[in-house]
């Protein structure tokens, strides 16, 4: 069956009025099957034309895919980084297991060692694998296709990876200003590094967790913020989430901590297109209702095991959600598609 050339910019479409809260646009949803991929490969640079491949074969199956699942998925190239990207830039060592996603080694153990941190260029092994690897698949799939970004923590979040955790707890204390210091050059490279990205590839993207559209901006994770308190969330964390969402023109954030002591400062971010909370049950059946208002939500961590109306109709009337469901037959995702798609249809 050949895709209708208006099927992509009808999905994007649908994320759009979702994003903007529309109260046409209640929710979007995604349906996972994709028997024929098999696992992805680990993000190690010896695995470069495995990750490529596997990319690609991952592409085109979605895009053939799109003639005969109804969804909101929009195809795109997962890039299949981890987040040690650009603590590694700065001269982290990388522990890769054979069987795990990668993560960096503390570099920095005390405030002397960071301020002699240089200040690390796009040229950075790390960064420059990542470009090289989109560079390819750019060459393969043409202008029109978007890239997942790639896996980004905040400047705080990577600053705790370079710095030993115990000793940058610490220091948010007693070297207040050397963590600044160090946060100031992560969030330096960052900004460099998607200022070429979006130049190279365009603006508009998939997030890097979860994979939602965005047609600018940028994605991040928050996942330091459960550990401190309010008032050094408001010191150290806030201000660059607000600097980095006001230049990109919008924020997706990723929270996998204990945060709920932080929910309020989150409504401080301007332009937060869309907010993932990872936690118990119990913490998202707060956060559907007291970010409802806000932000369109997406959280993993709640799942009822039911009928996808039953659930819908648990959330707040005014709440803009995704539905992230996963079948294991063929027969299943058509059954999947028929369910969301009626139930958009009812509201």
């Amino acid at each position: 069956m050949p895709l209708p050339a208006s099927a992509i910019p009808q999905r994007k479409q649908r994320w759009l009025d979702f994003l903007a809260k529309s109260p046409s646009s209640r929710f979007v949803f995604l349906i996972r099957y994709a028997p024929e991929l098999g696992p992805k490969p680990w993000p190690n640079p010896e695995l470069k034309q495995s990750r490529i491949e596997w990319i690609w074969r991952n592409y085109e199956y979605h895009l053939q895919r799109m003639a005969w699942l109804e969804d909101d998925t929009i195809p795109y190239l997962d890039m299949i980084t981890g987040t040690e990207i650009f603590a590694e830039a700065f001269g982290c060592k990388i522990y890769r297991p054979d069987d795990n996603m990668p993560f960096a080694l503390p570099c920095v153990t005390s405030a002397q060692e960071a301020a002699r941190l240089p200040l690390p260029s796009l040229d950075a092994p790390s960064l420059a694998l990542a470009f090289e690897m989109a560079d390819e698949l750019r060459r393969r799939a043409g202008p029109e296709a978007l890239f997942r970004l790639v896996d980004i923590q905040s400047p705080m979040d990577i600053a705790a990876l370079i710095w030993e955790k115990k000793s940058f707890y610490t220091a948010l204390v007693e070297a207040s200003e050397a963590v600044l210091e160090l946060v100031e050059k992560v969030r330096t490279l960052l900004i460099a590094f998607l200022d070429e990205w979006f130049r190279r590839y365009g603006r508009e993207f998939i997030a890097h967790y979860p994979d939602y559209y965005m047609p600018q901006g940028m994605s991040l994770s928050e996942d330091e913020i459960g550990a401190v308190s309010q008032r050094m969330f408001i010191k150290f964390f806030l201000p660059e989430l607000v600097e980095l969402s006001d230049r990109f023109g919008g924020l997706g954030m990723h929270c996998c901590a204990n945060s709920r002591h932080q929910w309020e400062y989150f409504r401080n971010i301007p332009n937060l297109r869309l907010l993932n909370i990872n936690q118990p049950e119990p913490i998202l059946r707060e956060a559907y209702p007291y970010f409802a208002d806000y932000v369109p939500q997406w959280h993993y961590g709640w799942d009822p095991g039911i009928h996808a109306k039953e659930w819908f109709i648990q959330l707040p009337s005014n709440a803009h959600v995704v539905f992230d469901v996963s079948a294991d037959s063929k027969d299943q995702a058509f059954t999947l598609s028929e369910q969301l798609t009626q139930l958009r249809l009812l509201l």
